[in-house]
């Protein structure tokens, strides 16, 4: 796979179901760039590119597929002059949500990352932990099929952290959840299997007691493996 003429991610050969799976890699890995083609939000120049059952090359396919995706991006805006109220319903309105089924999503995706008592206060009147809740809360809202979370426990507390681990270890019994991550501490409360990146190339796919049999991460993202 290519983006913007650059090779970023090379022979790239994943097949990934119902569970939730760990992307690991050093900054530059190509973890985000993986990412973005999984939520549509890039094209891969080269290869095959199925996301549940869909290709994302046919328009009409494609939007099928965002309807059925969840994505917080590593760096992601807000309305601030929203409230979390306003800014959840507006997330399933693009995702082409039925406006009947918006209020009880945002009340359940609220309460699910611990803001339902925010959903009346203004999006710059929140912390940056709190903001981060709001970005899992808005990748949820749709109940997603395929959802995609980019280093999603930044300026969580460990309370915080500990709760993550516990929601997305209940979406992963029927979602396919991937987690892109530099803390073990995630990938070992969250993740069923992990893939490492390393410059572009997938270097070891497997369990958790597959990569510790291997040496652990630092073994088997070493250059050259």
């Amino acid at each position: 796979m290519t983006c913007r003429r650059a090779l970023v991610l090379d022979g790239v050969d994943l097949s990934l179901g119902p569970g939730v799976h760990a992307l690991l890699g050093a900054n530059g890995a190509g973890k985000t760039t993986l990412l973005r083609i999984l939520a549509t939000a890039a094209a891969a120049t080269e290869g095959t590119v199925t996301l549940l059952d869909r290709d994302p090359r046919i328009p009409a396919q494609r939007q099928e597929i965002r309807r059925r995706l969840g994505y917080l991006a590593q760096e992601f805006g807000v309305f601030r002059g929203y409230t979390v109220r306003e800014f959840l319903a507006y997330a399933g309105w693009l995702r082409d949500m039925p406006g009947r089924r918006i209020p009880a999503a945002v009340e359940y995706a609220a309460a699910a990352v611990g803001l339902a008592d925010r959903l009346g206060h203004k999006l710059r009147t929140l912390s940056g932990g709190m903001k981060q809740r709001v970005g899992i809360a808005q990748a949820i809202v749709n109940s997603p099929s395929l959802l995609l979370l980019d280093e999603p426990t930044v300026g969580l507390d460990p309370a915080q952290r500990t709760g993550f681990h516990t929601l997305v270890r209940e979406l992963g019994r029927t979602a396919c959840v991937v987690v892109s991550t530099h803390l073990m501490e995630d990938v070992r409360g969250a993740c069923e299997d992990v893939t490492v990146l390393s410059g572009g190339r997938v270097t070891f796919h497997g369990t958790l007691a597959e990569l510790d049999a291997a040496g652990g991460y630092a073994a088997v993202a070493a250059p050259g493996v």
